[in-house]
């Protein structure tokens, strides 16, 4: 009996990438920014998101064994939105296939370059990988779920001392036609990265997203940010955190105001600069010298052990996959009602705390 031949695989029908520097800046895309695909706890989450704006649906699902995605992990993609725009801009080619050094990588998200944190970095991709994500965002007028995860695959090229050399990975497709459409793509400060809690960061989103530059911002009801959110916290705890963030004013570029209607509750946001044209480049974050997620207080010494490494294998080397399992993969990790709060709604559950 013949042998049936095996389909080539994804990466072998895609153009190459190669990633060879980090300097780009930040640009994040919109439908990642306007709806709840990740999950903003640094604890494991495996309860799913089941979220739903009239004809947009999102559900995002996780496994037990990694967790769901987290709004960290997202950092990945956010840095490889930033290089195929970068890219365009400069008049290359991209692809869905990237290749890339995870030093880059770590230093333009702003994470330190230890052992450890290339460990923490491939747990985040067993996470992204894990996680599936079905939307009706983007499938036209006879619209239909789309099902993916946020990556295909990945791989990894180590040394016989264990030191990475490069990484591949490939994105959906669903993410790339969103990030080489240029209007569903927008520039973020790069002080992003150096904000620490899910819910400002998530809340940073929103406000990029929303109030942009308007003179008068946007006006959100708490219920609705919590809705949108994805939260699995109480909607009075979140309350609180949301008057916590307000009071502290973190958001890079923006200004909070808790505003009451009655007993409504509800937050302003209002660019600290309007005249400011936060399209224009922005400079690439480099090393902020935060402190790495998930190592709190830790310092470099001689944890710091990598530095750049522009060898990127050849062509004609093929590494081995990887099957590595993370049973402690969220050790990395430490909401919008807009002017018309009942036009969004999450589906009737999903809401609960935990």
């Amino acid at each position: 009996m013949p042998r049936r031949r095996l389909p080539p695989s994804e990466r072998a029908t895609l153009p190459l990438f190669v990633v060879a520097t980090g300097d780009a800046s930040p640009r994040d895309q919109r439908d990642l920014m306007e709806r709840p695909f990740f999950s903003l706890a640094k604890s494991r989450r495996v309860v799913p998101i089941l979220y739903q704006a009239g004809d947009v649906r999102v559900e995002v699902h996780a496994v037990a064994e990694h967790g769901m995605a987290t709004i960290w992990d997202a950092d990945i993609l956010i840095w490889a939105a930033s290089q195929i725009v970068e890219a365009q801009n400069l008049g290359l080619s991209t692809s869905r296939f990237l290749r890339f050094t995870p030093y880059h990588l770590l230093t333009a998200i702003g994470r330190e370059t230890g052992a450890s944190d290339y460990r923490l970095l491939k747990f985040a991709f067993a996470r992204l990988q894990s996680t599936v994500i079905r939307t009706t965002i983007r499938q036209g007028k006879h619209w239909r779920r789309h099902q993916f995860s946020w990556l295909n695959e990945w791989e990894e090229l180590a040394r016989r001392d264990g030191r990475i050399e490069g990484m591949e990975f490939v994105l959906p497709d669903w993410f790339y036609r969103g990030v080489i459409d240029r209007s569903l793509v927008l520039a973020i400060d790069p002080a992003y990265f150096r904000l620490k809690g899910g819910i400002e960061r998530w809340l940073y989103r929103v406000a990029r997203k929303h109030a942009g530059r308007q003179p008068h911002g946007w006006l959100f009801d708490f219920r609705h940010l919590h809705a949108k959110s994805g939260s699995l916290v109480r909607p009075s705890d979140f309350a609180i955190q949301l008057r916590r963030i307000a009071a502290r004013q973190p958001l890079p570029g923006y200004r909070l105001r808790v505003e009451r209607d009655g007993r409504r509750e509800m937050l302003r946001i209002l660019p600290a600069d309007p005249s400011r044209p936060v399209d224009n480049p922005v400079h690439p974050i480099g090393r902020s010298h935060a402190h790495g997620l998930g190592r709190s207080h830790a310092t470099p010494s001689g944890d710091r052990t990598h530095e750049p490494q522009l060898t990127l294998w050849p062509e004609t080397t093929i590494p081995g996959l990887n099957r590595e399992s993370n049973n402690t993969s969220n050790f990395l990790l430490g909401r919008e009602t807009g002017e018309n709060p009942t036009d969004d709604a999450p589906i009737s559950g999903s809401g609960s705390s935990r």
